[in-house]
Formats: C-alpha cells, structure tokens, sequence
C-alpha cells in the first residue's frame, strides 16, 4: 500500500468511496443517460374496465444511436470491426468460410439494396442486432422479474460480440404488464401485451430511422470517419420471444409455414410481403387455423426500412436445442422408454445407475459436476449444457443402440452448428447428422407417438441461416443469457432491493464509463507500467525411478538428432541432473477456440492441474492431448496422458519446464461406431508397472476429458467422481466436453 501511494505524493487518488463515486458521476467517456416514458391502453374499453386499461406502464432506456456510436467508436475493437460485407474463402481449396456476420449473404443483400440510392454511395452499413428476454433474478423473494433489451452491431466480429467487452449494451427495461388474476387471461389484454411490446420497441429504435435512409458520418475506433447508415439486423430470441416477434401462434414456426400437426413437411419461408397479403385477404379465424398468425397485431418492424421479422430471427442453440431438443425432449423421452419396456421399478433401478455414472463423471477444467446425477429441481441453460456432454456413454448399455446414435447425431450437430468457421463440408456434415437424427428418433416413437415440435423442427433451418447471417455463435441466445449476470442480476444483488430498477440504471450508467476510461486510459498508455530435490519429488509422487526418467528427458532435449531411443543409452552416458526442482500444482494453456468461452482474440486459457489436495478433499491430476506428431491432423496425431506434476528445472543455464505424465493407448485405431469417441486405456510395462515420461510442457496440447466405459454392469454407490480414472480400465475420449475438443477429437 505504501508503495503504491508514493506514485501520488503520499496521497491516496480518492478521500473515501464517495469521492470516488462523485468521480465517476462526473465522468463523460461513455455516458449515455437512462430516460423514460409511460404507456397506456387508448383504445375502446368494455362497460367494466378492467384494471389494466387504467394502468401506467414506465419504461426505461438508453439512446440506442448513442450506444451505436460509442460501440463504433471504440479503439479496441479497431482490428475487430469489418465496415464492408466481404466473402471468405480458403486459398488452399477456394472454399468459402462462413464466419463474420458482414460476410454472409444478409450484409450483402442489405448493401445491394442501399447502393440503389446514389446518395447513399460510399456508406458502411452498420446492422444493429438486438435480443430481449425476460429474467428472474430472484424467486424466493417476490419473483422479480426483469425484461432488459440488448443491442449490438453486426460490424463487429463474433468473438467480440461474444466476450461481450462492450460490443454488446444494454439499452432498456421493457415493462412487464401486470393485472389481477380475473383478467391475465383475457384475450384484449394477452393482444395488448404483445402489441405493447412491439409499439415499446418502435419508440426505442426511433432515433435510428433517420439515419437508416439518410447516412451520418461519424468517428470510428480507427481515427477515420465515416459515412454510416444504419439497418436493423437480426434479433436474438428464444422461441416463445420469437412467437411475440413474429406474431405467430404457439406451435407454429416463426420462420416457414409449415402446417403445426406436420412440422416436419416443411413449408416456404416467411416473408413480410406475404403476411401482409394474407392480413390483407383473409378472415383472421382463418389466418389463425391455417397460417398460425394472429392478424391483429403489427410487428415493430413494419416501422423500418428494409425490416422483415421473419427473416431477421435468429438461431437459438441454447432453448431450442439444448434445452429443448436434448434435456425436455431427448433426456425426458429415455426415461419414458425405460418405464416402458422395464417397468417403473426396474427403470428407477436404471436411471439410479445412470445417476451415479453421470456422478462418477471425473472433474475436467470448466465442466459442471452432478454429485447427485441429473435428478435435480431447478435446470439452468448451463446445466443442460454440462449434462449433454458426459449423458451419452452413462446410458450405453441401459438403451438400445438407436437411442444412443440419437444423442450422438443431436450432439453432432449441435457442435458442427457451432463451429467458429463453417464450410461447405461442415454443412454437408450438419444435415448428414440432423438426416441421421431424424432417422434413429424413429426408435421413440414407442413412447412418444408423434413429433409436432417446434425445436426440433427449427433444425431444417440451421444451414440456411448460417448462410445468411455467418456462424451460429456469434449470433446465439447463450450471449444475451450470460449478459444477464452483468447488467441484471449483480446489479439486482448488489441494491438495496427496495425499488432496484433505480439503482441497477445506475450501476449499469456507472459500469459503462468505467469501461470506457480503461479503454481511454489503456489508449493513452496510462496501464502500462514458491523447491524440492529430485528424491523428495520421486517420493511424494511415488515414482521411484525419477531421476532415469529426467535423464531420458535431458537426453532427447540436448542430442535432437540422435535417433536412438534413451531406454538403449547406457545409464554412464545419459546427462544428469542433480539440481533443485521447482513444482507446480497447475498449468495454463492459451490456445485459439473462438466457438467456447475466451477473449476477443479468441484465445481461450485452461488450468490443467497436478493437485496433491484439490479443496482440501482429493487427488486430482488432470488428463491431457500429446502432440505426438503434428503433421497428422485429429487424434491420430495426438495421443493421451494423465498428469502426475509439473515441474521445471535449470540445467546448464537454460530452464526445462517439463510435466511428469503417465500415458495412455488407444484400444482400436478409430473411434467407437456407437458414440463417436475413441477409447483408451492406461499404458502399463510387461512388468505391470505405469509406463511413465517425462515431457516439455510445450507437448502439452491442452486439456482432455475422460469418461469411464461403464458397460452395462451397475456401479457401486459410493463410487466417488475422483476416483473414476482409478477405478476404470478403459475410457471414452469426451470429445463433447467442449467446443475445441470437438474439433481435435472426432
């Protein structure tokens, strides 16, 4: 602390924490202010007016042009902002990549459609892309609910928009309306919830109209300026907000006319031009039975130029196939099936096993654990993410091997769907899975006769959209989700809970200039500015034979030409250490994976451990992908070890950061037929002793998951997750753990 006052004269930079919120309230960099309005019914009433007709209803926003601005103007996203729509395409094979919002096929529409104004030549076209849903950040007291709006820009790249780092602002509380329990389900007032929301949104939006016939010039994170017209672009919604949107009926697609009872036969999309015309026509009892629309409502974006609603909704992984397809449908359905073909005493039996191997699942850097299985009140989206990745080997051997390419093919296409890059291949590969999907869900048609579901159905559109508008992930509804945490549940947490929205505008209004000081700071150049011997670390490790296994290591570290292997080098002539060793209880790895959780860059980084007491509690020594052999591409160039430590040492003056690994071999030379992964067994010498290494850390590729081979033998209750990878023989190579190890490991 002294140290640090020194930099300003022995005087703190603030007095006490209300200095240093008045510094924040004076602050101008990013400071948009919250305003408001009030809404109210003003159309015909009935004799006996119901309450909500007579209510006010407040809403709070922000600027959307200004955060537009602030967003453009941002110097840290001036590698990371593409002002012209462009195609990508591998210099290899000429390939075109699917990435970037700007270089797929709605940028280059909506470009197409501004260049017919002479006026209007020589403008970037700057989409702002929304998403709203409703949250709850507390049900036990008095389940508050908040409806925030978020906007970004389509010019930013998706690991921007991702990592959130100010790409993606929150611009308003949309009002929840509320009335007694006699009239919530009046069909006047269920109409003017939903008009409600869409007048709320045309106020919101109205300061962009003008500029999105009639260009501005503005300032760019780069320097220069700009000609800016501005276009509404797509919204990111789950399916009961794509309903609201689209003003469509429950059980329809918001995006094609397939009839509701036959979702599966497909229909021509959606388009404003033909809703109108239909509107336009047809009796609304009609437009209701058989269209799905409710012709009384007007979509907000009837309001823009160049808007069609239901060309601008979005994908939705995370509600419509997480969510729904995998744990309310897929997951739900097994367990039916079980009931149905065993009864439901034996099937408790059953998927009591399966709880417990979804329980002895071993822990893996970023993976939610089940202590109890999946037999759990409150599902959240990243509880049914974590639950998709370790779900399929728990059931092999308790289903028939339909169900199980069921998962598989679900699974796939999940993870194709949202690859970083997607190619023509990976499209190709996309239907391949949803055919093969479609093909092995017949095996539950035992117990769920028919099929009218909506998430699914939502499946035939993924390679389309990814067509129009680049990579699911840039675009996916899991990024407004997590954006709740910041701008509405800490905020909530952190108020007084007595009258809170007040106070979480605020802290919004504050957490936005601090953020734009770093930036302007960071700019400015303002931010720049615990050993033990070899035999200590062979006893507590339990490897006698250490100190051969560094002599090997040094070995092929001084003498790379040397064809022979160490374990034929007489032991007089291996080079010896008989330093220190400085031991680590865990390692980071940085590696590109833009599809999973990282940085703007699309670097992501990952703890591996060699833990002797994790929590206090157990062993844990993660398991890890060797480069073996970089030429070839997969799992065929990569093999399997489980770390026993870390540890680096100094010889001859330069320091070897090494890992104590034990390894493991592939059981076939290609992965299992049933679930795609490949499997692998603990590597053991004649003698029954660990075959044992020690290598350079920079071997290490990063982490890898594996899942026990559970057979269809039941396991034992007090089998504890840390003990899996000692319990077990042969393992499953998670390639569902996360994004990149999808990648590396199929």
């Amino acid at each position: 602390m002294a140290a640090t006052l020194v930099k300003h004269h022995d005087v703190p930079p603030f007095a006490d924490h209300k200095d240093l919120h008045n510094v924040i309230d004076v602050t101008q960099l990013g400071d948009v202010p919250w305003q408001s309005f009030s809404v109210q019914y003003t159309g015909e009433c009935p004799e006996v007016v119901p309450p909500w007709m007579d209510d006010e209803f407040e809403v709070w926003y922000r600027d959307p042009h200004v955060m537009a601005h602030n967003i453009l103007a941002n110097p840290t996203f001036k590698n990371e902002i593409d002002y012209t729509p462009f195609r990508e395409y591998d210099a290899a094979d000429d390939m075109c990549h699917w990435k970037d919002f700007m270089s797929r096929d709605w940028a280059w529409q909506q470009a197409d459609t501004i260049s017919k104004d002479p006026e209007a030549h020589g403008s970037a076209l700057v989409p702002i892309i929304l998403g709203s849903d409703k949250t709850t950040v507390s049900v036990g007291t008095g389940n508050n609910e908040y409806y925030p709006l978020y906007a970004s820009i389509g010019n930013v790249c998706n690991n921007v928009r991702r990592a959130h780092r100010d790409a993606l602002v929150i611009i308003g509380f949309l009002t929840i309306p509320k009335t007694d329990r006699k009239h919530s389900k009046d069909d006047m007032f269920r109409i003017f919830c939903r008009q409600l929301f869409h007048s709320l949104l045309s106020a919101i939006l109205s300061s962009l109209k003008s500029a999105m016939t009639k260009y501005e010039v503005v300032r760019c994170g780069d320097g220069h300026f700009r000609r800016i017209i501005y276009s509404l672009g797509p919204y990111i919604a789950d399916y009961e907000e794509q309903l609201v949107l689209s003003c469509i009926i429950k059980h329809w697609c918001p995006k094609c006319i397939a009839v509701r009872m036959n979702l599966n036969g497909g229909g021509v999309y959606r388009c404003r031009g033909h809703t109108d015309f239909l509107i336009d026509e047809l009796h609304g009892d009609v437009l209701w039975d058989e269209f799905g629309i409710i012709g009384d409502l007007v979509p907000f974006t009837n309001d823009f130029p160049q808007a069609d609603i239901h060309e601008l909704l979005s994908f939705d992984l995370l509600h419509q196939l997480i969510k729904g397809a995998f744990k309310d449908h897929l997951v739900d359905w097994v367990v039916k099936y079980l009931k149905a073909a065993h009864g439901t005493r034996r099937a408790e039996e059953i998927m009591s096993d399966i709880d417990r191997r979804v329980a002895a699942v071993p822990s893996f850097a970023g993976l939610q654990r089940f202590p109890q299985g999946r037999d759990f009140k409150q599902w959240m989206g990243d509880d049914s993410k974590a639950l998709m990745k370790v779900f399929l080997p728990a059931i092999e051997g308790h289903v028939p091997g339909d169900m199980v390419h069921a998962f598989r093919a679900l699974l796939e296409f999940c993870y194709l769907a949202r690859r970083d890059v997607v190619t023509e291949d990976t499209l190709n590969q996309i239907q391949d899975a949803l055919h093969r999907f479609h093909h092995y869900c017949k095996i539950f048609d035992l117990v769920i006769p028919t099929f009218p579901l909506p998430c699914q159905h939502s499946m035939i559109h993924y390679a389309d959209m990814i067509r129009l508008f680049g990579a699911l992930n840039g675009l996916c509804s899991s990024i407004t989700e997590s954006k709740h945490i910041k701008a509405v549940k800490e905020p909530w947490r952190w108020s007084s809970r007595h009258n809170a929205l007040g106070q979480m505008l605020v802290t919004n209004q504050c957490l936005d200039k601090l953020a734009a000081s770093r930036v302007d700071f960071d700019a400015r150049g303002m931010l720049t500015g615990t050993i033990l011997s070899i035999a200590a670390l062979a006893h507590e490790v339990a490897v006698p034979d250490l100190q051969r296994l560094i002599q090997h290591f040094l070995f092929t570290q001084l003498n790379r030409d040397d064809p022979r292997d160490p374990t034929d080098v007489p032991t007089g002539s291996l080079p010896r250490h008989e330093g220190k060793l400085q031991v680590f209880n865990s390692a980071a790895a940085t590696f590109f994976a833009p599809s999973d959780l990282s940085g703007t860059g699309g670097m992501r980084w990952e703890h591996i451990r060699a833990c002797p007491l994790w929590r206090k509690e157990y062993l844990c020594n993660d398991c890890v992908f060797i480069n073996t052999n970089s030429n070839t591409q997969g799992m065929r160039g990569l093999e399997v070890a489980r770390i026993v430590c870390f540890f680096s040492f100094n010889h001859n003056w330069e320091v070897y950061p090494c890992a104590l690994i034990q390894w493991f071999e592939k059981i076939n030379d290609c992965a299992d037929e049933d679930t795609g992964m490949w499997m692998v067994c603990p590597s053991f010498h004649e003698d029954g002793s660990r075959h044992l290494a020690v290598i350079h850390i920079e071997m290490v590729f990063h982490a890898a998951h594996l899942l026990p081979i559970y057979g269809s033998e039941y396991i034992p209750d007090g089998l504890k997750f840390y003990h899996s990878i000692n319990s077990f023989c042969s393992f499953y190579v998670n390639k569902f753990a996360d994004h990149h190890t999808f990648e590396i490991a199929s």
